[in-house]
């Protein structure tokens, strides 16, 4: 762990358990309208003991919350459950590396469309799966596509979204000339020069983040490109992903300096110093600040709101969003445990309070869900409340598969955008590059 992680990490976990527990009380007195549903549940194998590896929290709420429906999942069916935290970079090798080994935890979250580069090896939830959808209002489309590729078996259990919106300060926008936050790319490119100008530059990362360098798969849809086509054909090397580039030749020159190395905690630290106005990034950032008692953060907070990404020249929206999943690995001793531990944490009660107590970090994927009052209690809240009904799959226009999440963790896009934006590579050399790496992993 870098020194960076572990500093932002305990800041994170200083400032907000006041914020945390009124979240959760409140959630507990409130439940989304639901469809009449016989009641499911799996009788836990006697002496059954689970183990779940999960990605590190960014807001101290989202674990205080989980581990509090662990102890209450504990104390109702006697399951022991351990609980690991890694980073994000950290889960996917080592979920690879027990879906391989056939040895390790049995429930793993992790992220994107990971389940899909070992889904034999992965337990079949499409009881579990149906059961919900059919209670809480259906699940949104992007979750089908990321954990039922098939259209039939579902590999895994959607657990929701980390929202990436536009993170600004108001003040600075608007002493940049801006009103309102730009709705189509050139006001964006716009608004970023003219930031740069009055010493109040943005910026986004362009390293291998796993999170916040999925806006770079924003600018290339925003122009009309993709990585594939609808048959899975590699087309990345199109006019339509050169005039992307183009605009990143543009837009990069308006970010702070260093955005080419950074990841995922860069850009939190930056905007919360008062290094940048303006950057992509989940609730994390505002929820930090909110519940701070350090009365500059609390200034910067009052001074943030949230935007949905511009339209680009396609003229729709192309929004990017960390997808987050939950699989139970074939090889665990207890799979009946194992479902109805992600069973009892997707129920209303224990859901909407997870939800809540992470201050809306997460977007969910059940549509009864959308009404839980933590999108509505703060109106800057509101714009990550669809997240998971917007989400593009990273696999666009194709269909999602081994190839797809092979390319996605091998960062094509991210490195095609950086490589051009930063001049190391024509936008012509860095579309025909990425072209070739994806083509090492689509064999149509």
């Amino acid at each position: 762990m870098t020194k960076e992680h572990f500093d932002r990490r305990r800041f994170l976990e200083g400032t907000a358990g006041v914020a945390a527990g009124t979240a959760l009380s409140g959630a507990s007195v409130w439940a989304p309208a639901v469809h009449a549903q016989s009641a499911l549940s799996f009788k836990p194998e006697p002496g059954a003991k689970l183990r779940v590896l999960r990605w590190s929290r960014f807001v101290q709420g989202d674990i205080d919350a989980y581990m509090a429906n662990v102890k209450r999942f504990t104390e109702k069916t006697g399951v022991e459950v351990r609980v690991d935290n890694e980073g994000w970079e950290d889960v996917r090798p080592k979920a690879a590396v027990a879906a391989n080994t056939g040895a390790g935890p049995d429930i793993i979250l992790s992220t994107n469309d990971d389940a899909n580069l070992y889904p034999e090896k992965l337990l079949d939830v499409t009881d579990l799966c149906d059961y919900l959808g059919k209670k809480y209002g259906g699940w949104y489309p992007a979750g089908e596509a990321y954990l039922r590729p098939d259209g039939k078996r579902w590999i895994g259990v959607p657990l929701g979204c980390a929202g990436a919106m536009m993170v600004y300060r108001e003040s600075m926008i608007k002493a940049a000339g801006f009103d309102t936050f730009p709705k189509d790319t050139d006001g964006f490119l716009r608004m970023f020069k003219a930031l740069k100008d009055k010493g109040t530059p943005g910026g986004m990362a362009l390293g291998n983040a796993t999170g916040d360098s999925g806006w770079t798969h924003w600018l290339m849809w925003a122009f009309g490109g993709s990585i594939v086509d609808a048959n899975n054909r590699v087309v990345i090397d199109s006019i339509e992903t050169y005039r992307a580039l183009e605009y990143a030749r543009e837009l990069y020159p308006t970010f702070v300096p260093g955005t080419l190395s950074w990841l995922d905690p860069n850009n939190n630290k930056a905007f919360l110093d008062g290094q940048i106005s303006v950057t992509n990034n989940g609730i994390s950032i505002y929820y930090a600040a909110k519940n701070s008692p350090d009365p500059k953060l609390k200034e910067i907070a009052a001074d943030m709101n949230h935007a949905t990404f511009p339209v680009g020249p396609v003229g729709r929206p192309t929004e990017y969003h960390l997808f987050f999943n939950q699989m139970i690995m074939k090889y665990t001793k207890y799979p009946q445990a194992a479902k109805e531990f992600l069973r009892f944490m997707m129920e209303a009660d224990q859901f909407n309070a997870w939800i809540a107590g992470g201050g809306g970090y997460v977007s969910q994927p059940l549509r009864a869900y959308a009404a839980n009052p933590i999108w509505t209690s703060d109106p800057k809240n509101t714009p990550y409340r669809d997240a998971f009904a917007n989400l593009r799959p990273a696999g666009y226009a194709g269909k999602l598969g081994y190839a797809s999440a092979g390319a996605l963790a091998d960062f094509i896009v991210a490195n095609m955008v950086a490589e051009a934006a930063s001049g190391s590579k024509s936008p012509k050399e860095a579309a025909e590059r990425a072209q070739k790496r994806a083509e090492r992993y689509y064999k149509v």
